[in-house]
């Protein structure tokens, strides 16, 4: 099923195929923390099926973080996760993890016809960016709870006046620590 919903991404971009042909034969394993490993093995036209048994020549693990991290954006989840094995194919694939997009509203298109796929889509975006606004300003106003009412956070401004006042201390130690061995 998910190399099904792959090769439906693939297929719709020739560069992506392009990209996986010259490592057709080899196996990625994907291991998404909580789940069981994910084995693909690269076809010689660009996609992918379903692996056989050996050893993959790329494996890529998704931390615990992943998911919370795709939720901030994809830069945030290339950074939790860890690839090991062929460099080039890790390359290739990080590049496809990285550029490659599913056009929903063309997909959609199809079934539902161009002018209520481009309005249901952009009643999906909305959406999305109303989520998107409400998460923020919870965000903020839980962030001036413990900071402002509750005082279980310290705020921006003490923080630094804490930072800069440890600074002039380890400042005054160290010129007094000067003094003290020079007197000595």
């Amino acid at each position: 099923m998910i190399h099904g919903a792959i090769n439906h991404l693939l297929a719709a971009e020739l560069w992506a195929r392009e990209a996986l042909m010259p490592f057709a034969g080899q196996i990625v394993e994907i291991r998404p923390a909580p789940l069981p490993p994910l084995r693909l093995v690269i076809r010689e036209d660009g996609l992918v099926g379903r692996a056989p048994e050996g050893e993959p020549a790329l494996v890529i693990t998704l931390k615990p973080e992943a998911p919370a991290a795709l939720l901030r954006g994809k830069e945030h989840f290339l950074h939790a996760v860890e690839v090991s094995g062929n460099a080039k194919l890790a390359d290739a694939v990080m590049l496809l993890a990285r550029d490659l997009r599913w056009d929903f509203e063309e997909d959609l298109s199809r079934l539902v016809g161009d002018i209520a796929a481009h309005r249901i889509a952009g009643a999906a975006r909305d959406f999305a960016a109303w989520q998107a606004d409400a998460a923020r300003r919870m965000a903020e106003s839980l962030s001036d709870y413990f900071t402002v009412e509750s005082g279980l956070l310290a705020s921006r401004a003490e923080l630094e006046s804490f930072a800069a006042a440890a600074a002039r201390l380890r400042d005054d130690l160290e010129r007094l620590e000067q003094r003290v061995r020079r007197l000595g």
